[in-house]
């Protein structure tokens, strides 16, 4: 109780400087740009609970950035003949059987992995071919400090849409569907939600960070196997990347810029221009290739 008093009288003697300063002092020492960022969110939720009046953290990263003239590396979409590599490897590895289809449903529809693990029959419209989708599946550390699975909505409202089924998602869909009818369906119940479409081998939901674990499992027999060979080798990626590379191909087809931001759930727009930009730099290249000489300039 004297400590809630303390804090609230305004004693904190932690500044926005502080944290500045301490930023600075893990970049050089060697953090990367998404460490620091994932700590000042640990920070600002720890620090919102009422115990203060200001929040130091409040704006801090933003100026961090400014002053150490910080990117991000930027996400690179696999290019097409690593794709194919890719798919074909899933399709015939023999203990990847629970990830083709899940991998088909991002490779073709670019929702983020949670959005993903967190989809349910119901939520598919094969007739219509849509998928709604309006929650997430999310994996934390609850306040007893273990691990837990919860279901949550959208941060946002761009991330609440209905993404329109390619052929292929209905195809790796329906035969998910065909298998469970044999095997058995999703058992697992979270949060008063059930009917979930993927599951692992005990048929429960799988855990998002185990999609990643199975892609560096891929990448290193693949590679073994490209050695031998001479094949494609795949380069390092996570799960996130395959909502990447179907951002990246939209861009290249879809000339709407905001079809495309409605479709990834992104909320800022300027999100999917980074991502246009670097889809669409061949054909901007290949648009002056052909422009060359018939704009009188000089």
């Amino acid at each position: 109780m004297h400590q809630r008093k303390y804090w609230n009288a305004g004693y904190c003697q932690c500044q926005v400087s502080d944290i500045k300063k301490f930023y600075g002092e893990l970049l050089k020492r060697g953090f990367k740009p998404n460490g620091v960022e994932i700590i000042q969110t640990v920070f600002n939720v720890v620090l919102k609970d009422g115990y203060i009046r200001i929040n130091p953290t409040d704006g801090a990263i933003a100026e961090i950035k400014k002053s150490h003239d910080w990117e991000k590396p930027k996400r690179h979409a696999l290019t097409a003949p690593e794709q194919e590599a890719f798919v074909d490897f899933v399709a015939r590895f023999p203990t990847c059987r629970h990830w083709p289809n899940l991998f088909a449903v991002l490779l073709g529809t670019g929702i983020r992995i949670g959005e993903c693990l967190g989809l349910r029959w119901e939520d598919c419209d094969f007739k219509g071919k849509m998928i709604d989708i309006k929650h997430n599946l999310i994996y934390r550390v609850a306040e007893a400090g273990n691990m837990e699975i919860h279901i949550t909505t959208p941060k946002t409202k761009a991330g609440i849409r209905i993404i329109p089924m390619f052929d292929d998602v209905k195809r790796a869909l329906l035969d998910e569907n065909l298998k469970q009818m044999e095997h058995g369906f999703t058992r697992s119940e979270i949060d008063g939600y059930f009917g979930f479409i993927f599951q692992n081998r005990f048929q429960e939901v799988h855990i998002p960070h185990l999609a990643n674990r199975a892609i560096w499992r891929i990448i290193r027999s693949h590679n073994i196997e490209a050695g031998e060979t001479g094949a494609v080798r795949l380069p390092d990626f996570s799960v996130h990347n395959l909502r990447h590379i179907f951002c990246t191909r939209l861009c290249k087809n879809e000339p709407n810029i905001k079809v495309i931001q409605e479709i990834m759930g992104h909320r800022n727009i300027e999100t999917t221009m980074d991502v246009y930009n670097e889809a669409t730099k061949e054909k901007k290249m290949e648009s002056f290739a052909n422009l060359e000489g018939k704009i009188k300039i000089s």
